[in-house]
């Protein structure tokens, strides 16, 4: 008998009433459980203190809470990946703000993602951003890193990042998307061997050590990151 794969379990932090709901039609019509929906920053660290009795697989996390609708939600989200290193964490935001993308991969641990709440809209893509996070993933959404990218100059002489080529960074900028090789392949018009030879060559360039593939995957986006 073929294996039973356990259903993915989140927790969902978001004020607005209306999207809230959204969210959560959304992930249950997908098959993503979720077994807590919260409104407000207290809430949401009491269940990301105690994942293991909350019983959740990812956190999908509003960036502004209240009580004062700062970062509230970003704060309790790196909290918690601080206490639990790669707990799967997915946060959305109203506007681009490349900065909260850095704080979230500081650790260099994968399993984080962060998109514009716009992006809701296309649920095909945002349920499959929710399950790539949940596997370990990153995700990024594509507006941040084109604001990195147009952000990224020539006053980095020396740096890893230089020593890549155009393709190169074309590959990274996806990968910093959350792409696979298969998509990133799909969207160059290039075999999947090609992506694999350039990906290859990043991780070489970037001086990432010895890893499994996802994890320096997280790695080399973070080196993306960090540089512009």
């Amino acid at each position: 008998m073929p294996a039973v794969t356990a259903q993915l379990r989140a927790v969902l932090a978001e004020d607005q009433a209306l999207l809230r709901v959204g969210l959560t039609r959304i992930l249950e019509a997908s098959d993503i459980a979720v077994v807590a929906a919260v409104d407000n920053a207290p809430q949401l660290e009491k269940l990301l203190a105690r994942p293991d009795e909350t019983g959740f697989d990812i956190a999908i996390v509003d960036v502004r809470l209240p009580p004062t609708f700062s970062t509230e939600g970003l704060a309790a989200a790196i909290g918690a990946r601080t206490a639990r290193p790669g707990l799967p964490v997915l946060v959305l935001s109203q506007h681009v703000e490349p900065i909260y993308a850095r704080d979230l991969l500081a650790s260099g641990e994968g399993a984080v993602g962060y998109l514009l709440k716009d992006r809701v809209a296309d649920v095909d893509e945002f349920v499959a951003a929710v399950r790539r996070v949940a596997d370990g993933g990153t995700v990024l959404d594509p507006e941040v890193v084109a604001g990195l990218v147009a952000g990224l100059g020539g006053n980095g002489a020396g740096r890893p990042l230089d020593r890549l080529t155009a393709r190169e960074r074309e590959v990274l900028t996806l990968m910093a998307e959350g792409r696979s090789n298969a998509a990133i392949a799909a969207r160059l018009f290039v075999s999947e061997k090609a992506v694999g030879k350039h990906t290859n060559a990043i991780f070489t360039k970037l001086d990432l050590p010895p890893a499994h593939d996802d994890n320096r995957r997280v790695l080399a986006v973070l080196a993306w990151l960090q540089g512009q």
